[in-house]
């Protein structure tokens, strides 16, 4: 295989800077502007899936995958779409990763009383944590990111009748959930 032909572009011209592969050089003014403006809102996203002390690693590991595969991906009709996916099958994985974690060291810690965790600062998305996965990425995707049901859809690879299925079935839950909370003293 011969190297990629390099040339001076404008960028170099303008800045100083080293040439830049014909290839990639689309490519990466083109990711960088997609990094920047989806970054929060994937950090928000994995956040309310999997919590916060992992949402921003959870947020880079999805735009570091898209950078991998960018060739491919900026040709899509909605990359934004690709990356969310992304990362709530990551923060998905993370959260069932805690889960069987929590499980483990209950198991383990029979023998011994641990301290409870500190409670949470924002109890609504604790409840949205304990969702079936689909339902909780729903509501992250509505209210975070405040996605249509067709964008809802595309972010989770599904109809636009089960997204709107799931979040209706999330909102029930929530609530259910909630007048429950309020009514213990």
């Amino acid at each position: 295989m011969g190297a990629l032909p390099v040339v001076g572009s404008w960028d170099q011209e303008a800045t100083g800077g080293p040439p830049v592969p014909v290839p990639f050089e689309r490519f990466t003014t083109d990711y960088t502007t997609f990094f920047r403006s989806e970054l929060r809102s994937l950090v928000a996203l994995a956040a309310a899936i999997a919590g916060t002390e992992r949402a921003e690693e959870i947020a880079q590991e999805a735009l570091l995958r898209a950078h991998r595969e960018w060739d491919r991906i900026a040709r899509y009709d909605k990359p934004g779409a690709w990356v969310r996916r992304v990362t709530i099958n990551l923060a998905t994985s993370t959260r069932r990763r805690r889960s069987s974690e929590r499980r483990a060291l209950q198991r383990v810690a029979s023998r011994r009383q641990l301290d409870a965790p500190p409670p949470d600062v924002d109890g609504f998305w604790t409840l949205v944590r304990r969702l079936p996965d689909r339902q909780a990425a729903a509501v992250a995707l509505y209210y975070l990111d405040d996605l249509s049901i067709a964008d809802i859809a595309d972010a989770l690879g599904c109809a636009e009748g089960t997204a709107k299925a799931h979040l209706h079935q999330a909102r029930q839950t929530l609530a259910e959930q909630l007048r429950d909370e309020e009514s213990q003293p």
